[in-house]
């Protein structure tokens, strides 16, 4: 250690920032996050981007057992702040349900959508407000989680064995499904002791594996099939990350639940189905260390492009792997990409590419829920960043309105930022394991200067002036 310090005193005369995110940066990205997520599969991946960021002991992805504790104070006075938001979006939601969806009553989503399933991803936002008892009982949390149940099982159609489909209308399935389901479902059977839930969270995945995993390309999942028009045989990049961050969030749950030693051959396959993409998704990164939209595709194939948000989001569950199922192999090349997305612009290849032709197409700290950011505090915490605009929105990015067109102001690509950060964070607090090999599969006589002081950075968490 003291060699390697000395090699950095030596070789770096000035002041050196680690290529992690400041506190002040990752601000700007939570705010920018809260003024861009509006759709329900935005606030859903909002609210889980809140949990990841400000109220770790109330993730599934905390060591904690499940079900977590009824008061919010129970991991330090911080949480009342740090849920703010989340009981925000959740109190929000529930008490404009009616209005949205025609004030109808029994099963119904918690906010209209085409979807059937992006609804479900504010679900578990819902339940952790009815378990804490928020707005004292003044709102019917645990009334709008059932109607949502309901509706996935009495009205969302299904394949023949089974598969809720992703759209309403027609049964039609979605990589995107695995994170906005499964996790509900396993949560809300955690919470009301329903072991049947769990498993059906864990059925759910295997059939969407069984339909969209492409053996014929070496296990990346498909992006949308079985519908009459829409289709996307392609191996959508965000989609395959959506379906291994979802695989996660459900095997973390798993884990901590009550039913844990009885669900140990689910738990193998959850993190094997996870680890069976990322392996498929890395073999496709080049040198840029950012992922091409359809990352089997040359990103200079006319309507595709590089896309920094499934980067970020595939590289969180790398880390996620790490401290769930001990398994390390990705870990060199997940903290290249994130020093690729966090480094200045001196040290990251910033990919250009111009094209906007669609391969396809469809129709805070994070706890801050401003709307308003302060130029000049945006345009000097993110000035020189590589993969950032001044207005703190990750770039370049797929449009999520639209996948194959490229946009700008992603919501989901902020939360994906935060996510990353948030379990490289956790990781780094557990001691960093796995770091050692990944730094003899890197070679130390290849890395780059800027590489040796983020390494530097992971060993002695943080800055080094």
């Amino acid at each position: 250690m003291a060699a390697l310090v000395t090699l950095l005193m030596i070789c770096t005369p000035v002041a050196v920032q680690c290529q992690n995110l400041t506190d002040s940066q990752v601000e700007l990205i939570s705010v920018s996050l809260a003024d861009a997520a509006k759709a329900s599969w935005e606030l859903g991946t909002r609210a889980q981007a809140i949990l990841s960021l400000n109220a770790t002991g109330f993730s599934v992805y905390s060591s904690t057992s499940l079900p977590p504790p009824t008061s919010i104070e129970q991991f330090g006075d911080g949480n009342a702040t740090g849920l703010a938001p989340l009981f925000d979006i959740a109190r929000t939601t529930v008490l404009n349900r009616g209005a949205s969806n025609g004030n109808v009553t029994g099963p119904q989503p918690l906010m209209k959508d085409g979807s059937a399933a992006d609804p479900a991803s504010i679900g578990f936002a819902v339940l952790l407000a009815n378990w804490t008892q928020q707005d004292e009982s003044t709102v019917d949390y645990v009334g709008a989680a059932k109607d949502q149940l309901d509706f996935l099982y009495q009205v969302v159609p299904k394949t023949s064995d089974g598969a809720f489909s992703h759209r309403v209308a027609e049964v039609q399935l979605w990589s995107d499904f695995v994170y906005m389901v499964p996790p509900f479902l396993a949560y809300y059977g955690v919470l009301t002791r329903n072991r049947t839930l769990l498993l059906e969270a864990y059925n759910q995945i295997k059939l969407y594996r069984n339909y969209l995993r492409d053996s014929h390309a070496g296990g990346l999942w498909k992006h949308v099939l079985l519908g009459a028009s829409g289709n996307d045989e392609g191996h959508w990049s965000t989609g395959n990350a959506w379906a291994a961050a979802g695989m996660l969030r459900v095997l973390a749950t798993f884990q901590h639940s009550e039913y844990a030693n009885t669900l140990k051959h689910q738990q193998n396959d959850l993190a094997g189905w996870a680890i069976e993409i990322q392996n498929a998704m890395y073999t496709h990164l080049d040198n840029t260390l950012v992922f091409a939209n359809y990352p089997d595709l040359a990103p200079d194939t006319p309507g595709n492009f590089y896309d920094a948000s499934s980067t970020a989001l595939l590289a969180s569950t790398v880390y996620r792997v790490s401290l769930l199922w001990g398994e390390h192999s990705h870990l060199p090349i997940a903290e290249r990409s994130r020093q690729a997305l966090f480094g200045p612009s001196s040290s990251s290849a910033t990919p250009t590419f111009t094209s906007d032709s669609p391969i396809s197409s469809t129709s805070n700290s994070t706890a801050s829920n401003s709307t308003t950011t302060n130029s000049t505090t945006a345009n000097t915490v993110l000035s020189n960043m590589a993969h950032f605009t001044t207005e703190g929105y990750l770039t370049p990015v797929v449009n999520p309105h639209s996948y194959g067109r490229e946009g700008s102001k992603s919501a989901e690509a902020q939360a994906f930022v935060v996510e990353l950060h948030s379990a490289w964070r956790d990781w780094i607090a557990d001691g960093a394991k796995g770091a050692n090999g990944a730094r003899r599969t890197m070679g130390w006589p290849v890395i780059p200067l800027y590489g040796w002081v983020a390494w530097a950075c992971i060993l002695l968490g943080g800055w080094l002036v």
